[in-house]
């Protein structure tokens, strides 16, 4: 196992994706950008980008509730011995902010251990892994053992793999492991129910609680078949819905994290976070929050979709000089294909923009 973290710092980085520990070490331990405050001295124009770029995390209700229905179920499992503990799962449509929750999720685990325990030596509390597409028992097996930099040959049979996998990540302490994607994995094949049964096979045999993420899972053949029913008899679900325009107009869980957040504009609220942190030289405060239905209708309530707008539209503020942020400003930038289409269905594709109409 490395147990070298890599130089933190404000900078890009070769690879960001934190599936390996040193590169997890980095990700949790690299400072998060912060709005400017008064009395700060100015950022030079590439700071500001830079900042916009990276942004920050508000803290949404599904990241708060997430985070106490992992400690709770961290405490709940840990001297539990003779079964697999409790899992979670988080579930949503694509750009609902599934991924961000489940890092800000292991970044507080790992912080959190890094203050009760210090760095101890050869300990890694959390890992972050992604299911590879049409993961197979052994391809998931050598994502485990790369996490921890546990040595692999292509003779080792998958038993041989989850054995040091097992071994390596219970030495090493390893409370909390994370798993993205898990939407790829369908026990309707053979493969996919040999990877579904590997996983179970972890959960019982590493002492951690798992957390899971995967797009509109209980859509997808994960739940079926006896190893689907025993995940799905395991573990919680959290719905990572859109945020709805107001609290009354939400649904299942999500309508009972805003009613608990006391908002009764989750959205707006949202928005307005995202536009105190903005560092734009000419842009009026409160103008974004005014245009919430808007930036609704124009991002479907996605978290991802609406962080997207608005980085992009403080960027080409800075770029062009406006230094602020208007509605047609927003209106003039392309967003991902499904808030478009949301917004915008009838607009022509590139491939089409430009034919003459038939």
């Amino acid at each position: 196992m490395t147990d070298n973290p890599a130089p933190t710092g404000p900078g890009p980085h070769p690879d960001t994706s934190p599936t390996t520990w040193e590169l997890f070490q980095r990700f949790a331990r690299d400072p998060a950008p912060q709005p400017q405050t008064p009395g700060q001295a100015p950022r030079t124009t590439q700071e500001r980008l830079a900042y916009h770029s990276r942004f920050i995390t508000v803290r949404t209700p599904a990241i708060v509730q997430t985070s106490l229905a992992v400690r709770t179920l961290m405490a709940l499992g840990r001297y539990q011995q003779t079964t697999a503990r409790p899992s979670l799962i988080l579930t949503g449509p694509p750009t609902t902010g599934k991924t961000t929750t489940l890092l800000e999720v292991g970044r507080t685990c790992y912080l959190a251990e890094q203050t009760r325990s210090g760095d101890a030596a050869g300990q890694a509390p959390v890992a972050y892994l992604l299911v590879p597409p049409g993961a197979t028992a052994k391809a998931l097996a050598g994502e485990f053992a790369r996490y921890l930099g546990i040595p692999v040959s292509s003779r080792m049979t998958q038993t041989q793999i989850a054995t040091a996998v097992c071994h390596t990540y219970n030495t090493a302490g390893v409370r909390l492991v994370v798993i993205d994607e898990i939407h790829r994995l369908n026990p309707r094949t053979t493969t996919g129910a040999e990877a579904a049964d590997f996983l179970k096979d972890l959960t019982e045999r590493i002492a951690a609680t798992f957390v899971y993420a995967g797009i509109d899972v209980t859509r997808t053949a994960l739940f079926t078949g006896t190893a689907g029913a025993q995940l799905a008899g395991r573990a919680q679900l959290i719905d990572c819905d859109p945020l709805p325009a107001t609290a009354s107009s939400a649904h299942g869980t999500s309508s009972k994290n805003s009613s608990e957040s006391g908002s009764g504009q989750p959205f707006r609220e949202l928005v307005t976070a995202m536009e105190n942190a903005l560092d734009l030289q000419h842009h009026r405060p409160g103008s974004l929050a005014r245009h919430a239905p808007y930036l609704h209708q124009r991002t479907a309530g996605r978290i991802g979709s609406l962080s997207r707008l608005l980085r992009q539209a403080a960027i080409t503020a800075i770029l062009d000089g406006t230094e602020k942020i208007t509605r047609p400003a927003l209106d003039a930038i392309t967003l991902d294909h499904l808030a478009e289409q949301h917004y915008r269905p009838d607009r022509p594709t590139t491939a089409t923009r430009g034919r003459p109409r038939t």
